[in-house]
């Protein structure tokens, strides 16, 4: 029997877009960009159907975040199933089948040492490889809410792919001297800023020449202590 849920065209439209954009630049996606991608003629039009998708088990919204949107992995593995039975191999799915992942968990980093260094594992934990469309390398427990707006919150688990370089718009782990911080990243002609997702925290600017900055990875999904074994 397929217990999966049933969507409407549109429904699985913006599935799609949520799910394409977490895995793009590790955030969920404003109403006012999935109205302007699929052609609302306002982001009201957008949060009816994330409405609806919530209230089918699909999606969870998080409150008082432009970007609060959490997939449900159960339901996704149930209805990629479903679109697999359906069609068979003509999609590329993005959550292929159940695998596990044994990921660090990266607690607070002393200066000047790796991130990955034995000293800052907190612990380790196994979790699903549907989680993710890009496999991550460790996870980092987030502190403090200047990421509130992405829907990535205190406590949170973020989950990191270590890369030296990252695009614009991506969410990145940068070390900047004695701190590890989570910002959005954006390449100005004067270096690079460190943006929040809060407007009670201020831009951080980094200088071309600047010797305390490195960049440790980018954000490919969030993880839900429920989740975790």
């Amino acid at each position: 029997m397929d217990d999966s849920p049933k969507l409407t065209e549109r429904q699985q439209q913006i599935l799609d877009l949520v799910q394409s954009t977490i895995a793009r630049t590790g955030a969920p996606p404003t109403r006012a960009e999935i109205a302007a991608e699929l052609g609302f003629r306002s982001p009201n039009a957008a949060e009816e159907h994330l409405q609806a998708l919530a209230r089918k088990g699909v999606i969870e919204l998080v409150g008082g975040t432009a970007r609060g949107i959490r997939l449900e992995p159960d339901t996704l593995r149930a209805l990629n199933a479903a679109r697999l039975s359906q069609y068979g191999k003509q999609y590329s799915l993005p959550l292929p089948g159940i695998a596990q992942l044994t990921l660090p968990l990266v607690g607070r980093v002393a200066a000047g040492s790796p991130i990955l260094a034995q000293e800052h594992i907190d612990a380790t934990y196994t979790v699903e490889a549907t989680l993710f469309q890009r496999r991550p390398d460790y996870l980092l427990k987030v502190r403090g809410m200047s990421m509130r707006d992405a829907g990535i919150l205190d406590g949170d688990l973020l989950a990191v792919k270590k890369a030296a370089d990252a695009k614009n718009g991506q969410i990145v782990v940068a070390r900047l001297g004695d701190e590890v911080t989570v910002k959005r990243l954006r390449r100005t002609r004067q270096g690079i800023d460190l943006i929040p997702e809060n407007p009670e925290f201020e831009v951080i600017h980094v200088a071309p020449d600047a010797l305390d900055f490195q960049l440790e990875g980018i954000a490919v999904g969030l993880v839900r202590n429920t989740m975790l074994t």
